[in-house]
C-alpha cells in the first residue's frame, strides 16, 4: 500500500535537472511550451468522465460503467469484466502490482505525473508503476512491422502543433485495462493524443482511440491535469516491495494489515 505524499518544496528543483525547462528549441527552432514541474489528473481514475454511469462515479464503484462505442462482442467483454469486478475476481495488475498500466491508462493515475519536453523527444514518467513513455518528435515514422511489437507503452511518434503536442500511439499489448470498471482494447488500437496547456497551471489530453476490432466508430476522451505546488518532488513507488494485495485461489484480490491477517468482507 503506499504512503501518502510529502510535499517537500526543493526550489529550482525540475529546471536544476534539465526537465521540461522552458526556452527549449523544436528542431526548427521554435520554442517548445514549459510543462514543468509536476501534474496529476483532475478528477478520479474513471477513465471517460464524459460517458460514466452513475454521473461522479469512481472506478471502484460496482455499479460504475462507461459507454464506449464497443461492438457487440467488446461490450460483451466489458461486461464479463464488470461481472468479475462486482464478484471482487477482477485481475487488475495495478492491484496486485503485476504488469505495468501502460498507455492510455498511465495518462490517468492517481499520483504524480512528469511531462519532459525536449526538442527531439517528449518523456512522460509516472510515479504509480512507474510507467515510461517516450514520443519522438524528431520527424522518424514508426518502426516498421518486423521491428515493433505490442507493449504496455505502445510505440508513439508525434510533432508540435504550436503549443499543442500531437503523437500517435501503436503496437500496445491486447486488452491492457484502461480502468477498474472493466474498459479494455485490442492490440489494433491506434490512440492519436493533442496535448496542451488550458491555463498556466492546467493541462489536457484529448485522445481520438480507433479501434477495428473493438470499435464502432472512433472513441474521443478528455483528461484535465493539474499542476502540483511548486517544489513537489516525485517518489519512488515500488508496488511489488511489501505487497499487501495477494490473490487468493478464487481470484480475488485481497487487502492485509500490517500483520497480515485479511481485511476484506465476503
Amino acid at each position: 500500500m503506499r504512503v501518502s505524499r510529502s510535499f517537500l518544496v526543493l526550489a529550482g528543483l525540475c529546471v536544476g535537472m534539465g526537465l521540461g525547462t522552458a526556452g527549449a528549441q523544436h528542431s526548427d527552432g521554435a520554442e517548445l511550451p514549459d510543462w514543468s514541474g509536476v501534474w496529476g489528473p483532475v478528477a478520479n481514475t474513471i477513465f471517460d468522465q464524459a460517458t460514466v454511469q452513475p454521473p461522479g462515479a469512481n472506478a471502484n464503484d460496482v455499479d460504475a460503467r462507461e459507454f464506449p462505442p464497443y461492438n457487440e462482442e467488446w461490450e460483451a467483454k466489458y461486461a464479463a469484466n464488470r461481472a468479475l469486478k462486482a464478484r471482487g475476481q477482477f485481475p487488475d495488475p495495478i492491484s496486485t502490482c503485476g504488469t505495468p498500466g501502460g498507455f492510455p491508462r498511465m495518462m490517468n493515475f492517481p499520483g504524480a505525473s512528469e511531462f519532459v519536453v525536449r526538442p527531439e523527444q517528449v518523456w512522460i514518467l509516472t510515479e504509480d508503476g512507474p510507467n515510461i513513455m517516450r514520443i519522438y518528435t524528431d520527424g522518424r515514422d514508426h518502426p516498421g512491422p518486423n521491428d515493433r511489437w505490442p507493449t504496455y507503452s505502445g510505440e508513439s511518434v508525434g510533432h508540435w502543433e504550436g503549443d499543442t503536442l500531437v503523437f500517435e500511439t501503436i503496437s500496445l499489448k491486447a486488452e491492457m485495462i484502461l480502468d477498474r470498471t472493466g474498459l479494455v482494447l485490442s492490440d489494433q488500437a491506434r490512440i492519436v493524443t493533442r496535448m496542451r496547456k488550458t491555463a498556466d497551471d492546467l493541462m489536457e489530453a484529448r485522445f481520438a482511440i480507433d479501434d477495428p476490432v473493438a470499435l464502432t466508430e472512433t472513441w474521443h476522451v478528455v483528461i484535465e491535469y493539474r499542476r502540483f505546488e511548486p517544489g513537489t518532488r516525485m517518489i519512488e513507488f515500488a508496488c511489488a516491495e511489501n505487497n499487501r494485495n495477494p490473490v487468493d485461489a478464487s481470484g480475488r484480490t485481497l487487502t492485509l494489515d500490517r500483520e497480515g491477517n485479511i481485511l476484506d468482507q465476503l
